[in-house]
């Protein structure tokens, strides 16, 4: 039996033996003596992780703790002063509400009528601009609204800056505009075989025309907004009879604001804007900016301070401080309002918040020195320019809600030495947030979910102030914000849409 077992027990004993070598090593050495070098080991090892986290204390508290609190007192020294910029321009809503201060009051206000002798020669002359670029489903809905205002059609002159590739937007165009012409209204289409300066190049090539020339007034709509019948009745008499008035400006509203949950939170943020700052702007200091559109416009006061500039992405912001700095007075109309279309799709409206956060901090980069060596405005005026109209508001405002509460806010849990007051973190953004909601009464239930869409905003809209300060590649990026002509498919939808019981809404 003993003959049968010895291979086994040989097989067996060569097996340990290779493990033993494979853990071991090939060395003979002492059992005692490699214990002794196995400890040595794991006190050096020891050594060096103690040493390793030295050198983290040391870097943590010499270095990350000093900087990290560095960038704390920077973003509570931006909450106070968002705050107090948010605070100031309601309170001067509140009074101007209070005391009544409308426009009609402050500016002198007639309305336009016929002479006796001249007719409707006593009239201005107003052309009305409507630039576009490949607007397939919204071109009919502008042009039948341009179309549409009641002025004399001897004083009006309707002109279509068409910029579009498509031909079959181009055809359209055409066949709407010789529609128009066959009911005796004056509107004209101009094209040019380049995009050179996008929309501000193509509207001051526009404006070179002879027939132009005759006009004292021009109405901008972009292609998707629909201006009712009386915009230039309601609009013109503030430039006719204030000499010092360069632009009336009116309030946006919105067609497709109930689509979906995104077009909700754009709501809340634009009502703010025009609302809040557009208005506190013309209470107080007679200027804001230009919207793009929706607007009208003293040509000569344009020409004076050189025209429309492709220089940045936001050529209506530019022109703006441009004649505010001549001081030209600007007036804002909150009444009238000017239907128009909400970017639906978050591809799009991704696009339109980073010309519209490159664009203004790429102008502040340009204009800053211009504005502190002009000789026309107040210092007051300068002051409020460059601290409360682009600082705080096109860039203070963006790194606060990126940096203070998606980054520093969150990263806080790291470095517990270092306390964050309560006020920055649960008042002041509350007050905040109230004073923005406020704008929207009837979506104050969604606060919370226009909070969370705001912080998501935040990285891109800080990435478009980045980009235009330091004036980086995507600097001059323009993308038309692409409209899927909402307002005609809920118009024409309403009349066979039955209404739904409440259970079913």
């Amino acid at each position: 039996m003993s003959l049968y077992l010895k291979p086994f027990l040989f097989l067996y004993d060569s097996t340990l033996s290779l493990l033993l070598l494979l853990f071991n090593g090939w060395s003979l050495e002492d059992p005692a003596a490699a214990h002794e070098r196995l400890e040595a080991d794991n006190n050096a090892a020891e050594s060096e992780w103690m040493q390793i986290q030295y050198l983290w204390r040391k870097t943590r508290s010499l270095v990350l703790l000093p900087v990290f609190k560095g960038l704390v007192i920077m973003c509570l020294v931006l909450s106070i002063i968002v705050f107090f910029e948010s605070f100031y321009m309601n309170i001067v809503i509140f009074f101007g509400k209070l005391l009544r201060r409308k426009p009609e009051k402050l500016y002198k206000w007639e309305a336009m009528q016929e002479d006796v002798e001249a007719g409707s020669e006593n009239y201005p002359k107003v052309l009305v601009q409507i630039p576009m670029y490949n607007e397939k489903e919204v071109f009919q809905i502008s042009i039948a609204a341009v179309c549409s205002l009641l002025w004399p059609s001897s004083r009006l002159v309707i002109q279509v800056v068409d910029d579009s590739t498509d031909p079959v937007v181009r055809e359209g165009v055409d066949i709407e505009i010789a529609k128009w012409q066959s009911q005796g209204i004056n509107i004209r289409c101009e094209r040019r075989d380049n995009r050179n300066g996008y929309k501000a190049g193509a509207m001051k090539e526009a404006l070179t025309h002879n027939y132009v020339k005759q006009c004292d007034f021009v109405a901008v709509f972009d292609a998707d907004f629909q201006p009712d019948p009386d915009y230039l009745a309601r609009t013109i008499p503030f430039l006719v009879h204030n000499p010092d008035v360069a632009l009336v400006q009116a309030r946006w509203i919105f067609v497709n604001a109930n689509k979906c949950l995104m077009t909700r939170m754009q709501e809340m943020s634009l009502n703010y804007h025009f609302k809040v700052e557009q208005e506190s702007g013309f209470t107080r200091h007679a200027f804001f900016g230009f919207n793009g559109t929706a607007g009208v416009w003293r040509i000569s006061a344009m020409d004076a301070a050189g025209g429309w500039k492709s220089r940045t992405t936001v050529e209506d912001m530019d022109l703006a401080v441009r004649v505010g700095l001549h001081g030209w007075k600007f007036v804002y109309l909150n009444d009238l309002t000017v239907r128009n279309e909400l970017p639906s799709k978050f591809k799009a409206y991704r696009f339109q918040q980073h010309r519209w956060s490159c664009g203004p901090a790429n102008l502040f980069r340009k204009m800053t020195m211009e504005i502190i060596y002009n000789k026309r405005v107040s210092i007051w005026k300068k002051f409020y320019v460059i601290y409360s109209f682009f600082f705080v508001r096109k860039v203070a405002v963006h790194f606060l809600t990126f940096f203070f509460y998606c980054i520093i806010v969150p990263t806080s849990v790291f470095f517990p030495e270092i306390h964050i007051p309560l006020w920055s973190t649960i008042y002041v953004p509350s007050m905040i947030s109230i004073f923005h909601t406020m704008a929207t009464p009837r979506s104050f239930y969604l606060v919370i979910i226009w909070i969370l869409f705001e912080n998501v905003m935040a990285m891109h809209r800080t990435k478009g102030t980045w980009i235009g300060l330091l004036e980086g590649g995507r600097v001059n990026e323009w993308v038309v914000t692409e409209k899927l002509g909402d307002a005609l498919k809920n118009k024409l939808l309403s009349k066979v849409v039955q209404k739904k019981s409440y259970y079913e809404r």
